[in-house]
């Protein structure tokens, strides 16, 4: 049954979070419910910065609200792919600080529990947080940009919709006025007024009884039906009258329709960029080291997700308990996450000018277990975590 299929991957991960301890369900619970608030409040704010051009954008356009809601969901899977490291690492942070200060990790600690120990359910939390990452970097996140891409075309041809005001001078493009009394609901163009003052050795004035667009493989044409057209020569100061039963009129190259074009390596899916052909290679203008980058990028940025997430656990870990509070700790996570930064910029240049370098995707995931790894073990020594407190 599909219903029962789908719903087997949910019930086996609710049973295997079942099983472990009380102290990781219940630090995983902390993690969680923390990670979901962050999220929720920057996916917002992300949300809000963008959808405010996307409404100058859209509706100066002359679209409606349900297209603007239409191009905010289709940005949502980025948003929310940018947000949820930060998400992670800030919900890590967080925790380990309260329970901190409310001396609970104090308390594991008097027990036995050593950091290795108490890191144990902020990495299944990493792993968790990892997940999402990798469905939104291997599917939501290529779908929804081939998506926008191909209603951009699709709204950016449908000229009417873009500069056809019933009453009002418009400008497809400069030098160029179009003006319509109005719009008839079948399509049709009445009473239009059109100048091209492109040329200013010559400008020409069309007006017609009605007017209709036609969207062709070569561009967008005015179909002019019953009209006058008046061509002002300035050099020879002459002016020549012209009347035409039917007139068409050529948009295409003086205003932009926004073609679908070539597909982009973001819409690609990941196993297109693991194996390039020639005919993808050529479609997006990218070199194969390109494609083998981000295709094992979609793989490497859910293991930094997981990386940040212990990292900014563990961080806190090598300081003792002060009513000042962790700032200092809380300071050398974020120093990290800085150089886990530079390190995904500075491979990204190496990739693609060094053979194999689809290698250095994997950098900076390495980088930062390597950091949580250390602070862990730092976090571990009784004497070395008292001389960093001490400092």
């Amino acid at each position: 049954m599909p219903g029962f299929s789908a719903s087997v991957p949910a019930i086996a991960l609710h049973k295997g979070l079942l099983r472990l301890p009380r102290f990781d369900r219940y630090l995983l619970s902390q993690l969680l419910g923390v990670f979901g608030f962050f999220s929720l409040v920057m996916v917002a704010v992300y949300w809000v910065n963008r959808a405010v051009r996307l409404f100058d954008q859209l509706i100066g356009d002359g679209q409606s609200s349900l297209v603007f809601l239409e191009f905010s969901m289709l940005t949502l899977p980025n948003v929310i792919r940018l947000v949820l490291p930060i998400s992670a690492f800030v919900a890590s942070v967080y925790v380990a600080n309260r329970l901190t200060q409310e001396s609970e990790l104090v308390v594991m600690q008097a027990t036995g529990f050593s950091p290795w120990r108490m890191a144990r359910p902020v990495l299944v939390f990493g792993l968790i947080v990892a997940g999402m990452m990798a469905i939104l970097m291997h599917v939501l996140v290529p779908a929804s940009r081939g998506a926008l891409a191909e209603r951009t075309a699709e709204i950016s041809q449908n000229v009417t919709a873009r500069f056809l005001t019933e009453g009002q001078f418009t400008h497809p493009s400069a030098g160029l006025t179009f003006y319509i009394r109005e719009l008839a609901p079948t399509g049709e163009l009445l009473d239009m007024f059109l100048a091209d003052e492109r040329d200013p050795a010559r400008r020409v004035t069309y007006t017609a009884r009605k007017a209709l667009f036609a969207r062709t493989e070569t561009g967008p044409k005015l179909l002019m039906f019953d009209g006058m057209a008046q061509t002002l020569d300035a050099s020879g100061r002459s002016l020549s009258l012209t009347r035409f039963a039917d007139f068409t009129y050529d948009f295409s190259g003086m205003i932009e329709t926004g073609d679908r074009g070539k597909r982009s390596v973001d819409e690609l899916g990941t196993a297109e960029l693991l194996s390039p052909t020639p005919a993808l290679l050529a479609e997006t203008g990218e070199s194969a080291e390109a494609f083998l980058f981000d295709g094992h990028s979609r793989f490497a940025q859910p293991l930094i997700a997981a990386a940040t997430a212990v990292i900014g656990f563990a961080g806190l870990l090598i300081g003792a308990f002060s009513r000042f509070g962790l700032w200092r700790q809380i300071a050398i996570s974020v120093a990290m996450l800085v150089v886990l930064q530079a390190i995904v910029t500075v491979s990204t240049d190496l990739a693609l000018t060094a053979p194999g370098g689809w290698l250095w995707a994997y950098a900076a995931p390495l980088v930062g277990f390597a950091q949580a790894t250390g602070l862990l073990w730092l976090a571990a020594r009784p004497r070395r975590r008292r001389r960093v407190a001490a400092a």
